[in-house]
């Protein structure tokens, strides 16, 4: 006999498939419907746009008492992702007192999905991102535009690899990308991997300019942003 949690998941997924909601995707891994592998693209007319950015999604027997842990595979540059863990700055994901059993799974993707394109400063846990929206927005939005470009070349490898060997998966930050992933792919995907902006060395030269001005200024990034 199932548990609550995989019947309510189950019923979620049925109920997800028949909307058909744009640029948001998952699956169980390996059919284990505690598990899943998600996939959400950045919203149209948005910086993050054609963005197709993984995710995990974890449950406990205990869903819907208490959240999932979420976390980013492809870890974007963004104020409100830790560029660590690959966490989503979430109020209802990190406090379990704010949780409403009436969220699903589609709520909590297309919040994060919202959230790409609306980062929202004083929640930030990636400070260097926040700092550079805040202090230079073209460099942010050459970042962002470099991480779009790169996440799609890294979708089909990256999802066929976590699907195959769903318990390596680990999260991975877009300047790790090519030095990280080149080692276990196929020759065709290494081509997908290259980075010609992170490769510019003028980019490169303003980008670590502009951290060792902001570094030297601040004494380290503002955490009271």
């Amino acid at each position: 006999m199932h548990s609550r949690a995989y019947v309510l998941l189950e019923r979620e997924h049925q109920e997800w498939k028949e909307a058909n909601v744009f640029g948001i995707f998952a699956a169980p891994i390996n059919d284990n419907l505690l598990e899943w592998l998600a996939e959400v693209q950045g919203l149209k007319d948005s910086l993050w746009e054609g963005a197709v950015l993984q995710l995990t999604l974890k449950y406990s027997e205990s869903y819907n008492s208490v959240p999932p842990s979420v976390s980013f595979n492809t870890i974007p540059f963004h104020p409100n992702v830790d560029q660590h863990s690959g966490k989503p700055c979430i109020d209802f994901l990190d406090d379990p007192n704010k949780w409403n059993r009436k969220l699903t799974m589609c709520d909590i993707l297309l919040t994060i999905q919202v959230m790409l394109s609306n980062p929202v400063l004083e929640n930030a846990v990636n400070m260097e991102a926040a700092e550079m929206l805040k202090n230079n927005l073209a460099l942010y939005r050459q970042m962002v535009i470099q991480c779009v470009r790169t996440s799609q070349r890294l979708e089909e490898t990256l999802v066929l690899f976590c699907i195959y060997s769903y318990r390596r998966i680990t999260s991975i930050s877009f300047e790790d990308y090519h030095r990280t992933w080149s080692g276990i792919a196929t020759s065709k995907a290494k081509e997908y991997f290259k980075a010609p902006l992170f490769e510019d060395p003028v980019f490169m030269g303003n980008y670590y300019s502009w951290k060792e001005r902001n570094l030297i200024e601040a004494g380290g990034w503002d955490e009271n942003m």
